[in-house]
């Protein structure tokens, strides 16, 4: 059983990590042997992350490269990147994601809309697209989608960002259906409320936390490292029978 979640030989893209929750996954997958690819909006702060994983698992382990997810261009460039230094793409998370807006639906602006909805779900499936040709062909591979409890309720104050987080669900349960058969496995993790510096409106706001708090029976909020332990099940052998599946971790706030 020792092998069951090694990732020894593969490698592995995460969107968004150069810190909170994507950092977490990079950290927790380069600990089980992957080779990981550090990707966000700023080079400096992917290098900073991948010079730590090469200095705690050996030269070699990391490589950072600058990637806004809202190009197409820069996508692509990640994925050339990635092929460049390691060669095949074994694992892909894509986590990073956009919420420019806090407040009723009614009043968000069609940019900001615009960017919600491409950033977390447009861009999402034209990384997946770029990926999925060479897992097709060697007939392996495991995408994981980083959602949101938000996408399985609504929200007075992130309800743009909790559609585009529902969408995810759809679009991996579909892309689990397209590409099953070539052995290629896509599923969901919905987090909820996470102490992140991408979700500190949140839990930074005492009325907001209470509430959330409120219906949450470990009376607490998560932090980074305890959703990275499902995304590395979901990329090796341990997670290899399932697909177009959301994996909830949020302190049991959903179901109170």
């Amino acid at each position: 059983m020792s092998d069951l979640f090694d990732l020894t030989g593969k490698t592995a893209i995460i969107t968004g990590s150069s810190r909170g929750i994507g950092k977490a996954i990079a950290q927790r997958m380069a600990e089980h042997g992957a080779k990981v690819v550090i990707s966000s909006r700023k080079l400096e702060a992917c290098a900073a992350v991948a010079e730590v994983l090469n200095t705690m698992h050996g030269a070699g382990t990391a490589i950072a490269v600058e990637c806004n997810i809202s190009s197409r261009a820069a996508l692509q460039t990640l994925v050339e990147e990635t092929t460049k230094a390691f060669g095949d793409i074994h694992t892909l998370v894509c986590n990073a994601a956009s919420n420019p807006y806090y407040g009723p639906m009614a009043d968000i602006g069609d940019e900001a809309f615009a960017k919600i909805l491409h950033n977390n779900i447009v861009a999402n499936n034209q990384l997946i697209s770029m990926v999925l040709p060479q897992m097709v062909a060697r007939r392996d591979g495991s995408i994981t989608l980083v959602s949101s409890i938000g996408g399985l309720k609504g929200s007075p104050v992130i309800g743009a960002y909790c559609v585009s987080k529902a969408a995810d669900f759809q679009l991996a349960r579909n892309l689990a259906v397209e590409h099953g058969v070539h052995n290629v496995r896509v599923n969901c993790i919905a987090p909820g409320l996470i102490k992140t510096d991408f979700a500190r409106a949140l839990w930074e706001d005492p009325d907001n936390l209470k509430r959330a708090l409120a219906t949450t029976p470990m009376k607490r909020i998560g932090e980074a490292d305890e959703i990275a332990g499902a995304a590395v099940f979901l990329a090796s052998k341990a997670g290899q029978y399932m697909t177009g599946q959301s994996i909830v971790i949020d302190g049991g706030q959903t179901i109170s």
